[in-house]
């Protein structure tokens, strides 16, 4: 490599890891004061950075939420494509991904789980439209491509049952898991009354039924 592309390299790398420093800030000062009260400056600090590095990369408050989001979503995509790649029954690789989802909900990851449903919520009621929020939907995609891609294998092994509409139930029953669980999320801070089950008693209830339900 000749002098100027190695620079051009370094550069770069330089520029994509002060990107990602922001965005690691960002979504520690979100998660703290939510997306509304956080200002720019507010990131800056926390990132001990400059304002103006932060516009830099970032010029619109929005443009930022959507780079945390979309880096939350893609320690998801890295989850399910792991899932995907181990030597197991498709039933298997569906009940590690329950257990990640209500994982999701302990307090290590709760944070994160919190933040993505807070921006889902915020993009739905965005008084303007979201201008990378494709790049959100993309990854949605291709999560919901590996999903598949572990149905249509598992609709030969024998694990699961082939007298359903197997696609469209196990993408629905995965769905609607994940969905519950991080609506759950927004209540694990705030006390139940005194016979409810906790979140988590309550999404391995659910496991169990769905399992059952698709096992062959």
């Amino acid at each position: 490599m000749d002098p100027q592309s190695r620079w051009e390299q370094e550069r770069q790398e330089g520029k994509n890891k002060r990107k990602k420093s922001i965005v690691k800030a960002a979504e520690q000062v979100y998660s703290r004061k939510g997306f509304e009260k956080t200002t720019m400056q507010d990131v800056a600090d926390e990132g001990n950075l400059g304002i103006a590095t932060v516009f830099r990369y970032f010029p619109k408050k929005d443009k930022l939420i959507e780079a945390v989001a979309v880096s939350i979503l893609e320690r998801y995509l890295c989850i399910f494509d792991t899932v995907a790649t181990l030597n197991i029954t498709c039933l298997e690789k569906i009940e590690k991904l329950f257990d990640h989802f209500i994982l999701d909900i302990q307090p290590e990851n709760l944070e994160s789980t919190q933040l993505l449903e807070a921006f889902e919520s915020y993009a739905t009621t965005s008084v303007e439209e979201l201008e990378n929020y494709q790049d959100y939907i993309d990854i949605r995609k291709k999560i919901a491509d590996i999903l598949f891609r572990i149905i249509e294998e598992g609709m030969g092994d024998g694990s699961i049952r082939t007298d359903i509409r197997t696609k469209d139930v196990l993408a629905s029953v995965i769905n609607a898991f994940g969905l519950y669980s991080r609506k759950l999320s927004l209540f694990e801070r705030i006390p139940f009354i005194e016979d409810h089950p906790e979140p988590s008693v309550q999404l391995s209830l659910i496991k169990q039924i769905f399992m059952g339900y698709i096992k062959a």
